[in-house]
């Protein structure tokens, strides 16, 4: 549920004037017939400017009521029993010490009473279904934003993916398979490389797929890696299998990869190994992608590429506040990425 403050004050009194002026000429219409009887226009004038006071009071009420994250049959009873306390408030103030003149005269309390109930209830699900039509609009835009950033990211993940260097790499790579006349390992890298452009072409992608999809996925990109660097690049996976039905936003993972060995292994003459981990705790996912090599210098600087701050936009997006990315250096060297993110199964 939304937060109060995030829903406009200024909106908030335009609709409050406009709907209770409404309410106003609605009612002065209704009494129309009695109005040249005596006390008939001011009694009504005072019953709307007791309960646009009410309504004032219910604001605050039925905020508290919505931050609860209840079921919404609960925001209903609470609405319920807001309108009756108001209303029966309402009733004593006016019927028995503003208007009455006989006040023995209780003949017209239950009618008052329960009329105002209806209004001030009635109010309160206005309110309602103006904070949900907000968070539903608000959760649209997120909707969208995450859409345009997740093709904005599929290019610059083929950007760096399929550079110059990396294709010449790549390319020759397979040329040298071809001489060597190992056919199976030519066209395994050149399968890899084809799935790797269909996938991040793919315009029917979906925001967010399982870990599982997400791994074979990674796991295409480092094998063509593999072939190129040979025994320079060692691979190991530590993934718990109840983390594999997570939904986790698409190419999350290639890009946090393609540092670790462009960064990390690709540099280093001896090579070195990139990890890979994820495991389920509660309700949170926690990853892991990790890289050794050389410790870094207490000096140098702390490099946040293009390809974390796209991952930190997308995850931004879809998860808000509810994600942590930290980035650091382990003593024994080399460089990791740790994401605490929602566990979300795919039917959720």
């Amino acid at each position: 549920m939304l937060h109060d403050q995030q829903f406009p004050s200024l909106r908030f009194w335009q609709f409050q004037l406009i709907g209770w002026g409404c309410f106003y000429v609605l009612t002065m219409v209704a009494a129309a017939p009695y109005l040249k009887e005596t006390g008939v226009f001011i009694d009504n004038s005072i019953w709307v400017v007791v309960l646009f006071a009410a309504s004032w009071l219910l604001r605050p009420a039925c905020a508290a009521s919505l931050r609860q994250r209840r079921p919404w049959f609960s925001h209903e009873i609470h609405a319920l029993g807001f309108a009756l306390i108001l209303s029966a408030i309402a009733v004593v103030l006016v019927d028995l010490v503003i208007i009455r003149d006989q006040p023995n005269d209780w003949s017209g309390l239950p009618l008052d009473f329960v009329q105002n109930a209806v209004v001030l209830f009635l109010w309160c699900n206005v309110y309602f279904a103006g904070r949900q039509w907000q968070e539903m609009s608000q959760q649209r835009e997120r909707m969208l934003r995450a859409e345009s950033e997740l093709r904005e990211a599929k290019l610059n993940a083929l950007r760096h993916q399929l550079n110059p260097h990396f294709l010449f790499n790549a390319l020759n790579a397979v040329s040298t398979l071809v001489l060597e006349r190992d056919s199976e390992r030519a066209t395994r890298m050149l399968t890899r490389i084809g799935t790797l452009l269909r996938r991040s072409l793919d315009e029917d992608s979906v925001a967010e797929i399982p870990l599982a999809q997400e791994l074979e996925f990674t796991s295409q990109y480092l094998e063509v890696e593999q072939i190129r660097l040979g025994e320079r690049l060692q691979v190991r996976t530590d993934v718990s299998p109840d983390s594999l039905d997570a939904v986790v936003p698409i190419m999350l993972l290639q890009p946090l990869v393609e540092n670790a060995v462009l960064h990390g292994i690709a540099p280093e003459v001896d090579g070195g190994e990139v990890v890979i981990k994820s495991s389920r705790v509660d309700s949170r996912l926690r990853l892991c992608v990790k890289n050794s090599g050389a410790r870094r210098d207490g000096n140098q600087p702390n490099p946040r590429g293009i390809g974390l701050k796209n991952c930190t936009d997308r995850l931004t997006a879809i998860y808000g506040a509810d994600y942590r990315l930290e980035l650091g250096w382990p003593d024994e060297g080399g460089c990791e990425v740790k994401l605490d993110l929602p566990f979300k199964g795919k039917g959720t």
